[in-house]
């Protein structure tokens, strides 16, 4: 009785959710190396130091990207540890220019093309590329697809066990039958191989994705290791943060009430480049009182071997040093769950397990569908093709 109820449950959750699901897998399959893509691409216009040219000064460098683009203020400066990469200045979300160190010549991040193909397939995965109003709605949609997702691949790992069992039974639905004479024998044997072998890693990618799409879920990641849930605005406490700053700064100034002079962005990143290796270095703006600079030693999407370094602007000191082992269990956590979604946190290695999964996850919907097709909607043509008769 418990099967036959868990295989309808099944059989609802894939027919309500299905195309919602392939939508998303489809383009979880593209943006799986979005990262390597879009590093590649901009790549292909790194300057080739020319001997006894010094680079420009970052804060040329900017003026260059704000005469390019008026109105431009930048939120983050970050440097990539390559000879000849270019400046990045990054505008929250809203974009970014790439300035070359030598030359001053200011770009868009890679091809534009490439850059919007990605953009529309991102916003196709999240909200069906929808703007406005309606975004919240499809954010809902795909985020309960997400859970009803999740409940196919946990019911789908009960189903999979024969009834039987036996060794003959277990290898018809752990590996190909190149003897399948029908479609429907194909679909089934299909739906539970690719089932299977991906269940694992699809598990920990549906989680993940319901972590980001439902509230109760993230404060259920922090309550899991006995932590209570960060509150969205809160500040810091006392003494932290910008009311540290700007405390230390009230301290460093000399007794006739002036302030001493801002070391330049160079200098800070002179300061910060010598505080240990890094792939890529990242300073936040404004950087009125400290300097928060993010170390990144990693691909970008491996948050245990990204760090932060607190700078006093004034005199480099350091104010802070916060590197990932600093952060609590619920935050390091929260952070890991980000980049499993993507197979990032693991590397190439994990990217690659979550674009297969993915890419099986097509295989599934397709062939569930199929069967769901033939047991539901065949069975009525049937019936009304005899009635006729």
């Amino acid at each position: 009785m418990f099967r036959k109820v868990l295989f309808w449950l099944h059989l609802t959750c894939g027919v309500t959710a299905g195309l919602v699901v392939l939508m998303m897998s489809v383009t979880g399959v593209l943006l799986a190396y979005e990262r390597q893509i879009m590093a590649w691409a901009d790549s292909a216009h790194d300057a080739a130091a020319v001997p006894g040219t010094a680079r420009q000064p970052l804060a040329a460098l900017l003026a260059a990207a704000q005469r390019e683009r008026p109105g431009f203020e930048p939120t983050a400066i970050t440097l990539r540890n390559e000879p000849g990469s270019p400046v990045t200045f990054a505008a929250g979300r809203s974009g970014a220019l790439l300035v070359d160190p030598y030359t001053a010549t200011v770009r868009e991040p890679g091809p534009e093309g490439l850059r919007e193909f990605f953009d529309a397939v991102e916003g196709w995965h999240r909200w069906f590329n929808t703007a406005g109003d309606t975004r919240a709605t499809a954010r809902q949609i795909t985020g309960a697809s997400n859970l009803v997702f999740l409940v196919l691949v946990l019911s789908g790992l009960y189903l999979w066990l024969p009834r039987v069992w036996k060794w003959a039974m277990f290898r018809a639905r752990l590996m190909f039958n190149a003897q399948n004479v029908t479609s429907k024998a194909r679909d089934f044997n299909w739906h539970h191989v690719f089932g299977i072998w991906s269940a694992l890693p699809l598990a920990v990618v549906v989680a993940t994705a319901v972590v980001f799409s439902f509230p109760w879920a993230n404060a259920l990641v922090y309550r899991s290791v006995g932590e209570p849930p960060p509150v969205r605005g809160a500040g810091g406490p006392p003494g932290s943060g910008p009311a540290r700053a700007a405390a230390r700064s009230a301290e460093a100034e000399t007794p006739n009430g002036s302030t001493p002079q801002p070391l330049t962005y160079d200098q800070l990143f002179a300061r910060a480049e010598a505080y240990g290796d890094w792939r890529t270095l990242t300073l936040a703006l404004p950087a009125a009182n400290a300097a928060r600079f993010t170390i990144d030693q990693g691909n970008g999407g491996q948050p245990q071997r990204r760090h932060t370094l607190t700078l006093d602007t004034a005199t480099g000191d350091v104010q802070s040093w916060a590197p990932f082992s600093s952060q609590t269990p619920g935050q390091r956590l929260r952070s890991y769950i980000r980049f499993l979604h993507t197979g990032e946190a693991l590397g190439i290695v994990g990217q690659t397990i979550a674009a297969i999964v993915s890419a099986t996850s097509v295989v599934m919907v397709w062939t569930g569908l199929a069967l769901a097709w033939r047991r539901l909607i065949s069975p009525l043509f049937r019936r009304r093709a005899e009635k006729a008769a």
